[in-house]
């Protein structure tokens, strides 16, 4: 069993209250549970307005497996176009 944990950064422009914030969040989080299987939270700078902090985990039988689904995930999210991936790391235990 290995377990993946990733961590991205995204920047939310043009957010210019928690709630339009966490729209985004709810509609990201509401997409990747949907369609990749992975637990997510927000994780750091819950009281910004344009900047989400997610981590992401799964769990598969191999670290290739673990990298790919977490890779797959962060790039979907860039296609979402709902936020701007500033920074972002995986890694496999």
């Amino acid at each position: 069993m290995v377990v993946g944990a990733a961590r991205i950064e995204l920047r939310v422009h043009g957010s210019r209250s928690l709630k339009e914030k966490r729209a985004v969040v709810n509609a990201i989080r509401a997409r990747l549970r949907g369609r990749f299987n992975i637990s997510l939270a927000e994780v750091d700078a819950q009281d910004t307005w344009q900047r989400i902090v997610l981590g992401l985990a799964t769990v598969a039988n191999d670290a290739s497996s673990a990298r790919r689904r977490l890779e797959g995930a962060i790039d979907f999210v860039e296609k979402l176009h709902l936020a701007e991936v500033v920074e972002q790391e995986i890694e496999t235990l």
